[in-house]
């Protein structure tokens, strides 16, 4: 294919150069936002009387002829072009002659690209909210099936107090949700600015306008320096950062999962279809998609730092360089979207094993702090009262006791104010009831976080 710049120069360019130089291999995903930007502004420039009437038509009936046909199956892209922008327009003169080659008047590849990608991270943003709701819900229905599952709570990975299934899950619901949220607020300031218009990089001598196609192309406004039209990427940087954050919170629910699902804990089973054997182990059940959200979670963290990487240093306006903004944002969108997918369908036929979340939650005296909480009802300073309570941890712990079974008779030798009423004081039951604090783990607020979470859903 003949390169448009090819009047300059003497020689073709090497293939091995050319290879290297073409993006058509990954850019052709942007085929649709091209043209719809094409379509947008044949339709200025026509309105503006830079191109005619006939010729607008011509390039706008050509356009969606192109697009159907690609999206037929009919037109496969021609990977010796040298990205997206020219194939469309080379196929396009190629239909309808030299009005094709009107199309690019006021516009360079600089914008193009620069409102291409706008386009199609602003349509996977929609997707990959989608998919952030479907987890959502697959979290909050599992919750609403768990609210009197008892397990352990845990800080530095140590028993620390009792809570239920519930209340723990929704923690990732709230993550998310917040990861909507960032995604949308991103989508919102990268369509707050339209590119196009800005040409190569000082704007165009015709008579456009720049606001009739960033209205009808879905900006709410224009890009107010023509530089910084084409050299920006923050977008891309500040969708990567939130799906960077999004993919760390999914690898510390896959932690959970795993370990969860560990014989050492046994606290869920993941379904067979998301779990895998060994090769050698006929006894292993793998929860190797969680492994694999939790490993792919640095991918897009390296994309992230690759393109901040590739910015860095880079002087105004457009460089090559910036290619490589394509291939990182692009691989980013696909991990993200594969991540989210398998992990709505894993949580929603994960089945949990109450039974034996209940045990853990009786060892390792998590209700010590519920003990200490019984003094200071009493009239006991806390400090006093969590004193005592150690001592009397440690004497169970030598004794290969519990705080349940330990005898009336000899709590009341640590402290008289010990009575019979305490062992009701300090059953899970009781310890999970009475934490009424708003966010905490008490059935009224779980099923608040889960009531808020139905609205989100909404």
């Amino acid at each position: 294919m003949d390169k448009m710049w090819a009047g300059r120069f003497e020689k073709a360019l090497d293939k091995q150069a050319d290879d290297f130089n073409s993006s058509i291999h990954f850019d052709s995903r942007m085929y649709k936002q091209d043209i719809i930007g094409s379509v947008v502004h044949a339709k200025m420039l026509g309105d503006k009387g830079i191109i005619t009437e006939s010729e607008k038509a011509e390039i706008i009936d050509g356009l969606g002829g192109i697009l159907e046909d690609i999206e037929s199956g009919k037109l496969p892209f021609n990977m010796d072009a040298e990205d997206i922008h020219m194939f469309i327009e080379s196929e396009l003169t190629k239909r309808i002659g030299d009005s094709g080659k009107k199309l690019h008047t006021a516009r360079s590849r600089n914008d193009q690209v620069a409102l291409d990608i706008r386009l199609y991270l602003m349509m996977e943003c929609e997707e990959i909210g989608r998919l952030i709701k479907k987890l959502v819900e697959a979290i909050k229905d599992k919750a609403s099936e768990n609210t009197d599952a008892i397990m352990p709570g845990y800080t530095h990975l140590q028993r620390a107090q009792p809570i239920t299934f519930a209340h723990h899950i929704l923690t990732y619901a709230f993550m998310l949700m917040r990861d909507f949220d960032r995604i949308k607020d991103a989508s919102g300031r990268m369509m707050s600015q339209s590119p196009i218009g800005s040409c190569a990089l000082a704007g165009t001598t015709y008579n456009t306008d720049r606001y009739f196609e960033a209205e009808r192309l879905g900006f709410s406004g224009i890009s107010l320096n023509s530089i910084d039209g084409v050299s920006d990427r923050d977008f891309c940087l500040e969708l990567m950062s939130a799906f960077s954050i999004l993919m760390m919170h999914l690898s510390r629910f896959s932690e959970e999962i795993i370990l969860w699902s560990s014989w050492e804990f046994k606290f869920i089973e993941l379904d067979d279809s998301y779990t895998t054997g060994s090769s050698i182990m006929p006894q292993k059940k793998n929860s190797d998609m969680a492994e694999l959200v939790r490993g792919k979670t640095g991918r897009v963290y390296g994309n992230l730092m690759a393109l901040l990487t590739t910015l860095k240093g880079l002087p105004l306006a457009y460089n090559k360089d910036m290619q490589e903004d394509k291939e990182a944002i692009f691989d980013a969108v696909d991990t993200v979207k594969k991540c989210l997918g398998i992990f709505a369908p894993m949580i929603a036929t994960m089945k949990t094993n109450k039974v034996n979340m209940k045990k853990a939650a009786g060892e390792g005296f998590i209700n010590a702090t519920d003990l200490a909480d019984y003094l200071v009802k009493k009239g006991m300073p806390f400090r006093t009262a969590y004193k005592h309570v150690g001592e009397i941890v440690g004497f169970c712990i030598k004794e290969g006791l519990i705080l349940e079974n330990l005898p009336i008779e000899k709590y009341k030798e640590f402290d008289p104010l010990f009575d019979e009423d305490l062992y009701n004081e300090i059953s899970l039951e009781t310890c999970v009831n009475k934490r009424i604090s708003a966010g905490g783990t008490g059935p009224q607020s779980v099923k608040a976080q889960i009531d808020y979470i139905t609205e989100f859903l909404k």
